[in-house]
């Protein structure tokens, strides 16, 4: 970013001017400590080439099987997307589309849009729908999860070793590879490739100005930093997302949305999330009765992975929320800090919950025998789906900055 243009803090929403950074190195907000800013040691053209790359692992993935598995002379190839269709086609359509949404289409999404934006900022030329591609970009990166997939097919091949032989196929690897590169892809965000548009002069960035600090906010998309009035509509003047000085109606909007996440979270428990049919008859099994199995088949590891990601981390995300929106009252700056970075570990931790809903759908795949064993989703599936989904949307309603607003007032009228 060109040295002294003006970032605005997405925690806080204090307001810095850019530095000279060096390759590998990071700017931090001198108020909260978020990363305002990175520098890459890698150029647009090396990220080119590494998101194609990453478009044909996706594709290898999800073409290729994960494992070739054997029962009594059958046989079958498990893939990701064949695990989809079986979970529509056994009539759980809300979680064939959650998992497919989350697994497949925001992750090839994040992908394509990313590949096509650093190919534009290597032409030096924006097209009048970049802006667009920004939103629906910005929109789709957080929903993108891969990482909690490939921890998921772990735990269900883990599950399903002892039940039948098992080869691992290509898929599993580029899977793995895949994990890899997302998360690195995953740091150019829509305000990074904003970034690089204004260093290469093809967006305007925001200079010095004469307002006060209190009358501008950064975009949430594209980080440029413009005067908004507040309680007010705006767009950005850049991108064209709505603006708002904070996040409106946030008490209600959280708190509606951790009520529902609560009230679904009771079935997601109670219920059972898979039922398992083989010759020896029938058995539902919920989501300790999952953890449980990992640990008698000397998978303690595992066992405590899924015991975190499925209770602990849904638990914390609910008591967390909670705590953030009780304890709004101002406590002084090194206890708003902590509070600062517990939001940010909400949304750090918010999509792992989703692990056991994607272990569930691979075992329907894996343990497609009929007549032999089959795995049928449970209704604590769509729950329990529901309930990351309706946990991950509160976190993103949150508005951490209104807490530093309670402390600058207290400053003023100190």
């Amino acid at each position: 970013m060109q040295p002294g243009a003006l970032l605005a803090c997405r925690n806080c929403d204090t307001i810095h001017a850019a530095a000279v950074i060096e390759p590998g190195g990071m700017a931090t907000c001198s108020c909260c400590g978020y990363v305002l800013l990175r520098r890459s040691r890698f150029s647009l053209r090396f990220w080119h080439a590494f998101t194609l790359t990453a478009l044909v692992v996706f594709l290898i993935a999800n073409l290729f099987p994960l494992a070739r598995l054997s029962m009594l002379g059958k046989s079958l190839d498990a893939t990701f997307v064949g695990a989809l269709w079986l979970t529509w086609q056994q009539g759980h359509h809300a979680l064939s589309i959650m998992t497919g949404l989350t697994g497949f289409w925001f992750p090839l999404t994040q992908i394509c849009f990313l590949f096509w934006a650093l190919g534009c900022l290597r032409k030096g030329r924006l097209p009048p729908d970049f802006a667009l591609a920004m939103r629906i970009y910005h929109l789709a990166l957080p929903w993108s999860m891969v990482p909690v997939l490939m921890l998921g097919i772990i735990v269900a091949i883990v599950k399903f070793s002892d039940l039948a032989a098992l080869i691992p196929g290509a898929g599993l690897w580029a899977f793995g590879v895949l994990t890899f590169m997302l998360t690195a892809l995953s740091r150019l965000d829509s305000r990074r490739l904003w970034h690089y548009a204004e260093d290469a002069g093809l967006a305007p960035a925001t200079r010095s100005t004469t307002r006060a600090p209190e009358d501008l906010t950064g975009c949430e998309v594209c980080g440029h930093v413009q005067e908004v009035v507040p309680q007010a509509d705006e767009t950005c003047e850049r991108c064209g997302s709505l603006l708002h000085k904070r996040k409106p109606d946030m008490g209600a909007r959280v708190w509606a949305l951790l009520i529902a996440a609560t009230a679904a979270y009771i079935p997601a428990n109670v219920l059972p999330m898979m039922e398992i049919r083989s010759t020896m008859g029938a058995s539902a099994h919920t989501i300790l009765g999952g953890v449980i199995e990992l640990w008698q088949l000397g998978s303690w590891d595992l066992a405590v992975i899924v015991f975190v990601a499925s209770v602990v981390v849904p638990i914390t995300k609910l008591i967390a929320l909670a705590v953030l929106m009780l304890g709004r009252r101002w406590r002084g700056w090194r206890v708003q800090r902590q509070r600062t970075r517990l939001y940010e570990m909400l949304e750090f931790i918010g999509q792992w919950s989703m692990l056991d809903v994607f272990v569930v759908i691979l075992m329907t795949a894996m343990a497609n025998f009929p007549g032999l064993s089959q795995i049928i989703a449970g209704p604590a599936a769509a729950s329990f789906g529901l309930v990351v989904v309706l946990t991950m949307l509160a976190a993103m309603s949150y508005d951490p900055r209104i807490g530093w607003d309670r402390g600058r007032r207290a400053a003023s009228e100190h």
